[in-house]
């Protein structure tokens, strides 16, 4: 055999091959195929030579490089969903997928193109304060493509939102044809505009061939194999992909998903938008913003085709409520994997309860209260009788399954049924704790909210608890960076939220609004940088998820859900304000407030406070006057120390990063010329000098960076410092450093992590001071175990005076016992109420200014605000001395606070009650100087916005009145004498 023949005769069939297969590629690939493959010619030429290996293998890898992937195979049902679970798709940034509209030459099957970029840009990397260049004439034609097919977009949005598209892929923008472009920028600004989740299913027309294409969109996505997630849901669905484009891009914030897919049902039927399949097809793509490809309810049951997307999410917030419920007083049996296999083990139950939910709250289904009147007495009949034999579980089970009954059956209203939800939402009756029981409910406080609320999101879960009609306190969000955190967390979340929003309650004595809380815990533990951009992102996702959540239910018309997809129980107004706490950054804030106006919440941008058009509590160190106040107040009557021209010394919990510390430090600094801080300890590090922390460094960093930011070389002999951020690990050891300074110098050495916990968790007990502010740190921090650990040997405490800037830092059975041992406490309901007081005032103006009139006058206003503060911070605090006096010393402080707490809410309660009947009254003298005697002076004396009160909503002014009258009541009266002057008013009446 002549071998070079043979190799000429091999290679012209294999150009015949080629020249074959490229025509029919021209053929029966979709142009669209072609404008994506543009850059990758070699590819393509590979694709033509080699296609016929595709009847031996799977699939033909036609690039394979760094950061690009192509791939060629067989298109099979789930061809997709298998790649990607090969591949992976944590750092994809682009996915084309592309299928022949004919089987392969001599092949029974069609063909099918992947193509994958791996070239993400991070949320940093995007700076749109860049000069960029994109070509006019592309401009010119995408505009035009937008105005033919989108005739509604805003053409004033498309330069901001083209100019995101190229600092993430310049070469993409250049090489993809306008057409495609238009609908990726009408994509991108439809899915701002829905709040991050949009969703759009309509039957276009190809080369005549009608196909449906479902455009979808979502802003923050989850990180973790999202689009297998969403491949998954076409799969299960039977629903084939023709072709699909997807881009992860970042618009400098956080990641932004934009997805383009072609599809048809798999019998070859068209996708009609209208169908049943594709609502559930929308439900299921909206449902991967709440249920984790990591749940074993998704794992188990969803991708088996045994339960809904939907269903498995409900299971899962089920598990989310029935454990924090009941984990806080009884950890050992209700841990989170006791009441996961509750349900998950028994499925059976799930779908009981499942249905039972449905029958309640489906919008349509037809004879409601018949379906769920039955379907109760069975699901309680079941949840009884339930026995497997097995005693100790029985009883943890039974427990169980009567809390998700609770859920279901008190339940007032939730937005399960919204479709395009990025969380759950479910406002309960709290009249549940009731039924729930002793058991379950002794260790929290004896009064019952007004109103219960929880959420549950991919990310984690929380609540909201509030004590009155009108309520409002802040939102603090735990981030749990490990699992044992995690559990820790959610063990007693409920029991937190619940003793913050009573302490809060007591707080608000002075302002109309009741106390309330909303406690959020985040699941972090599976990301590897604490604190980085990924950990930011997922905290946003849950804030912003349940923000949307929260107002899928609460917004209202005459009282109704508007939505109505929300069968609303309840048929009332609830105005509900939030102010920022624990890891609530300020663009969350703006954000929150700017949804809330956008969505119709009925106190618009009021819903959040310490925002731009508002009162910022670090700007302004709102918190911190009023801590401060108590704080000169009280030393000098209770220690005889003036600290603003006496020598003194200072411990303080919370950074001097943060809002309350750092302002506290602020304010002393300029005030206390002779005070030594001897002791500040934040989330970063432990900082520790005998003779006082150099005070030019401290104002070096004070609102301006945390603890570990501090200059070693500042430290004075016998000073150290020791760094919760600085460890390393060396395999399995964990060690943490310290920097100390010694007579040679400073000495720098790394702790065992034991030991590092031992020191850090002591210094707050040990170190002694004069003054002891807690202005941050985890609540319960000093409790009825450890209280004893504050006192030195002989008894005396490390700190005469504390003044609670942070909620709930102490117990109340560790403040009794404190107290009863020399300390005197002044609690936080009492000492730092002026943050939630100036949040009440920046509400009121958001009601009766103008955001243009609030940021003209808004110095002039935060002046008699701070005014406002501290009148109020010196009525109490004298009036706890004053009754103390009275007492003959036998009153505790705190017992006293909680006396003052109770009687003024006693009034309000009343008093609202009285002018909720009678609203007429509200406008009428006296009752309307008492209005605007309340009000900062810019908005009293001011006479075209005095005019405005009127236009407040009745239930405002109605709380208002309440508030005024009810505090005056107490810090201006004398018992005895306003008792002597009751008696005599009566007796004039009558006789």
């Amino acid at each position: 055999m002549n071998l070079p023949s043979v190799i000429r005769r091999s290679a012209r069939a294999e150009r015949e091959i080629t020249v074959q297969n490229a025509d029919w590629l021209q053929r029966h690939m979709s142009p669209y195929f072609f404008q994506a493959m543009a850059d990758e010619q070699e590819a393509l030429t590979l694709l033509a030579r080699e296609m016929g290996r595709l009847r031996d293998n799977r699939s033909l890898i036609l690039t394979d490089r760094e950061k690009r992937l192509v791939i060629a195979c067989v298109n099979q049902p789930g061809s997709l969903y298998e790649t990607l679970r090969r591949v992976g798709e944590q750092e994809i940034s682009y996915a084309m997928f592309s299928h022949s509209n004919a089987p392969m030459p001599g092949m029974e099957h069609e063909l099918e193109v992947q193509r994958f970029e791996f070239d993400r840009r991070q949320n940093h990397e995007i700076d749109l304060s860049r000069q960029v260049a994109i070509p006019l004439a592309l401009t010119r034609k995408i505009r035009a493509e937008l105005r033919c097919s989108f005739p509604e977009f805003d053409p004033k949005k498309l330069d901001h939102l083209l100019k995101i598209l190229w600092l993430n892929d310049e070469d993409f923008v250049r090489m993809t044809p306008p057409s495609r472009l238009a609908w990726l920028i009408w994509l991108f600004e439809r899915g701002n505009a829905a709040g991050g989740l949009f969703l759009d299913i309509r039957e276009v027309v190809r080369e005549d061939h009608p196909e449906t294409r479902v455009l979808f969109a979502v802003g923050n996505p989850p990180q973790n194999e999202f689009l297998l997630q969403v491949l998954e849901i076409f799969n299960r669905l039977d629903i084939g992909i023709r072709r699909a484009y997807c881009h992860t891009i970042s618009n400098g914030i956080h990641p932004y998903f934009l997805g383009a897919f072609f599809v048809i049902n798999r019998q070859g039927e068209i996708l009609a938008p209208e169908s049943e399949l594709a609502a559930r097809l929308t439900r299921e793509l909206c449902t991967t913003q709440i249920i984790a490809t990591s749940s074993p309810a998704y794992r188990d049951y969803v991708t088996e085709g045994q339960m809904s997307g939907e269903d498995a999410a409900l299971v899962n917030a089920c598990i989310a409520f029935c454990h924090t419920s009941l984990a806080h007083s009884q950890p050992d049996r209700f841990g989170l994997e006791d009441v996961q296999k509750a349900f998950y083990d028994h499925p059976e139950m799930a779908q009981r309860f499942i249905s039972l939910f449905r029958a309640r709250f489906d919008p349509d289904l037809a004879g409601r209260e018949a379906v769920y009147g039955n379907l109760l007495a069975e699901t309680r009949l079941a949840a009884e009788e339930y026995n497997t034999g097995h005693r100790w579980l029985d009883d943890i089970r039974r427990a169980v399954y009567r809390c998700c009954l609770l859920l279901v059956t008190h339940t007032l209203k939730t937005n399960f049924f919204v479709v395009a939800k990025q969380a759950l939402a479910f406002r309960l009756d709290p009249a549940y704790l009731r039924e729930l029981g002793r058991e379950f409910t002794a260790d929290l406080p004896e009064t019952l909210p007004f109103r219960v609320t929880f959420f549950f999101s991919r990310f984690g879960a929380g609540y909201h608890v509030g004590f009155s009609d009108i309520a409002r306190g802040g939102w603090r969000t735990v981030i749990a960076r490990s699992a044992d955190d995690y559990t820790t967390a959610a063990n007693t979340l409920f029991r937190e939220v619940y003793v913050l929003a009573n302490t809060q309650h007591f707080k608000n004595k002075d302002i109309y609004e009741g106390g309330s809380k909303m406690t959020l815990v985040l699941d972090a533990s599976d990301l590897e940088q604490a604190g980085g951009e990924a950990e930011n992102c997922r905290l946003y996702k849950l804030q912003y998820g349940i923000a949307n959540a929260f107002l899928d239910i609460f917004v209202t018309d005459r009282g109704r859900a508007r939505d109505p997809r929300v069968v609303d129980y309840y048929g009332d107004d609830e105005p509900i304000e939030i102010g920022p706490d624990e890891n609530m950054h300020d663009g969350m804030i703006e954000a929150i407030a700017n949804l809330s106006k956008k969505r119709g919440y009925m106190l618009g941008i009021g819903i959040m406070s310490s925002k731009r058009i508002g009162i910022n509590h670090k700007e302004y160190g709102v918190t911190s006057t009023g801590v401060v106040k108590f704080a000169e107040i009280t030393m000098a009557e209770a220690a005889g120390i003036h600290i603003n021209r006496d020598a003194f010394s200072l411990k303080m919990t919370g950074g001097p990063g943060g809002d309350v510390a750092g302002n506290a430090l602020r304010i002393m600094l300029e005030r206390c010329p002779l005070m030594q801080v001897r002791l500040i300890l934040d989330g970063t590090a432990a900082l520790y000098d005998p003779n006082g922390i150099d005070r030019r460094e401290l104002r070096r960093i004070v609102l301006a960076h945390d603890l570990d930011a501090f200059n070693p070389d500042a430290l004075g002999e016998g000073g150290f410092i020791i760094y919760r951020t600085g460890r390393r690990i060396e395999g399995l050891k964990e060690t943490h450093r310290k920097v100390a300074r010694a007579t040679g110098g400073l000495v720098e050495e790394w702790l065992e992590v034991d030991d590092f916990y031992r020191v850090y968790n002591s210094l707050v007990f040990t170190v002694k001071s004069d003054l002891f502010i807690p202005a941050g740190g985890r609540p319960e921090t000093v409790d009825g175990q450890n209280w004893s650990t504050f006192l030195d040997a002989t008894g005396a405490p490390s700190s005469r005076v504390i003044v609670e800037g942070a909620n709930s830092f102490i117990t109340p059975e560790a403040r009794t016992s404190l107290q009863k041992n020399g300390v005197v406490i002044m609690r936080d309901a009492a000492a730092n109420k002026c943050g939630v007081i100036s949040s009440s005032y920046e509400i009121i103006a958001n009601l009766l200014l103008s955001e243009e009139e609030f940021l003209e006058h808004k110095e002039a206003y935060v002046k008699d605000v701070l005014t406002i503060l501290e009148k109020r911070t010196e009525d109490e605090a004298r009036l706890i001395l004053r009754r103390r006096r009275e007492s003959g010393d036998s009153l505790l402080y705190t017992e006293i606070s909680d006396t003052i707490s109770l009687n003024i809410n006693s009034f309000y309660t009343r008093l609202f009650e009285f002018f909720s009947a009678r609203p007429e009254l509200c406008l009428q003298p006296p009752f309307r100087k008492a209005i605007l005697n309340h009000l900062p002076r810019l908005l009293r004396e001011t006479p075209a916005f005095r005019k405005r009160i009127r236009n407040l909503p009745r239930k405002y002014l109605c709380a208002i009145l309440a508030a005024e009258i009810g505090s005056s009541l107490v810090y201006t009266g004398n018992r005895d004498t306003d008792f002597e002057e009751m008696v005599r008013r009566h007796l004039a009446r009558t006789l």
